[in-house]
């Protein structure tokens, strides 16, 4: 079956170079990808065959990219539960747990939640993040706990990786943070970029970064400086609350790689964060649709402790 993505060109998009229009357009696709599909002629605008990364779009261009068929799958299926807060024929959400890796990834192929969703969704799930992340329109990290969208097919991945292109995607997290605020309220509008010596690792930069905007509310004053907050997204940056708050000078209890290097609490695994709301325009209904994943229970038990 033929897959394509179209799209057409805005005012504010004409001049860009194609592939980082296509690269706005499209966020799954890394750079090089999208450069290696217009060199493979796969890319037209306005019905011709591209061949030049650096050609500039126009407005009203119509560009059509042409994807390959996934490779077939080496990723097994595994009979993993799943948590399920909603699901049709275009969409799965669910909440995942701590210490679940999204999808797979050198070394780590088995027990991620692409092997679970496989399983359970078998050959229903959308191929244009390829063959390691079928139905995977984002993510969120490994320690992470909560709600996560899976798109059952293209036309659905395409719709809600539009949305999360316009920012008009809810997300809404709950953290422990350390450190007691000035203000309860407030916006974090730092660009975030790769560490320079750390590849895993992401720091707030002006070179080479992003824009990277998140919104916090102090939900409750804890004992021992500590406090529980409500964030929300209006970008999706790589570790961007984790990034954001350490920047502030509120760095996420448990944290091992933004926050201190001694915490009185030992056996957390990970940050303390939690995707709480998701809330989306269904891809066919055109309805909006939010979601709730409630406090894991390891979160609730430490709110205690501290309370």
């Amino acid at each position: 079956m033929k897959r394509e993505l179209q799209y057409e060109v805005t005012e504010e998009e004409d001049g860009l170079r194609l592939d980082q229009y296509i690269a706005g357009r499209c966020m799954d696709l890394s750079r090089s990808y999208i450069q290696k599909l217009i060199k493979e002629s796969r890319v037209t605008i306005n019905k011709n065959i591209q061949t030049k990364t650096k050609t500039a779009v126009q407005e009203s261009d119509i560009v059509n990219v042409s994807l390959p068929d996934p490779k077939e799958l080496e990723i097994k299926p595994q009979d993993i539960p799943l948590d399920i807060l909603y699901e049709d024929n275009d969409v799965l959400v669910v909440n995942k747990p701590k210490g679940m890796v999204v999808h797979p990834a050198p070394g780590h192929y088995e027990d991620t939640l692409v092997n679970a969703v496989l399983y359970h969704c078998r050959d229903n799930l959308s191929g244009i993040n390829g063959v390691l992340r079928p139905g995977i329109v984002h993510r969120i990290d490994k320690d992470t706990t909560g709600a996560l969208i899976v798109c059952k097919n293209d036309k659905a991945h395409q719709k809600i990786a539009d949305q999360l292109r316009a920012h008009t995607i809810t997300r809404s997290y709950r953290a422990i943070v350390y450190n007691n605020f000035s203000e309860d309220e407030g916006m974090i509008n730092a660009p975030i970029g790769r560490h320079p010596t750390n590849r895993k690792k992401r720091m707030v930069t002006e070179k080479n970064s992003k824009e990277a905007i998140t919104h916090y509310k102090v939900l409750d004053h804890l004992n021992h400086k500590f406090n529980y907050i409500e964030c929300r997204l209006e970008t999706g940056r790589t570790h961007q609350i984790r990034v954001h708050m350490s920047h502030i000078g509120h760095p996420l209890l448990g944290d091992e790689v933004y926050g201190p290097a001694n915490s009185k609490f030992k056996n957390l695994q990970g940050q303390t964060l939690h995707a709480a709301t998701l809330g989306f325009i269904h891809p066919t209904t055109e309805e909006y649709m939010e979601f709730s994943a409630p406090l894991p229970d390891y979160f609730e038990k430490l709110l205690k402790t501290l309370a």
